[in-house]
């Protein structure tokens, strides 16, 4: 992808927001290790980083009409908000596409089985993990981190950072 695209989109997601840095610092950190990922996976970086930087944009909406960001309500909220920023920038449909089947179950495994739902997935837990369980639980962190990851280097990635 090139770096203006991604730039551009990055600022789409930033005003989305509404300049919410804890939801913008997320999708930085979740963007930083789907980057890295995709390239020892072979994801498709124009949906992978598209996927990355826009997974969670339903939230806005979510905390208007639900009060809520549950992971399901986002599901439901987030691939209209994300087709109209990345038709807005002429991406193709096909991408748009797959992006907004990453972010409708972005939070469900096993409803999509790509390698660029997977990367998008890992890197998401990746800084979601320590929201979620003890990291400092040694006796149940490998078995929950071997469950959790679907890719070889997301696993890698989640052993180096949590054991």
């Amino acid at each position: 992808m090139h770096k203006e695209l991604k730039n551009k989109i990055i600022k789409k997601m930033m005003a989305y927001f509404g300049y919410n840095s804890n939801h913008i610092n997320h999708a930085y950190r979740v963007l930083h290790y789907a980057e890295e990922i995709s390239g020892m996976e072979k994801g498709a970086p124009d949906v992978v980083i598209s996927s990355a930087i826009l997974h969670d944009i339903g939230i806005p909406d979510c905390e208007k009409k639900y009060k809520s960001i549950e992971g399901q309500l986002q599901e439901i909220e987030g691939p209209p908000v994300a087709r109209e920023i990345l038709e807005s920038l002429c991406m193709d449909e096909e991408i748009i596409k797959e992006v907004c089947e990453i972010i409708g179950c972005h939070h469900s495994p096993g409803e999509i089985d790509t390698v660029n739902f997977k990367i998008m997935w890992d890197a998401d837990w990746l800084v979601n993990l320590p929201d979620v369980y003890d990291v400092n639980d040694r006796v149940k962190l490998p078995d929950i981190i071997s469950e959790t990851f679907m890719t070889k280097a997301g696993l890698k990635i989640a052993e180096d950072l949590y054991l």
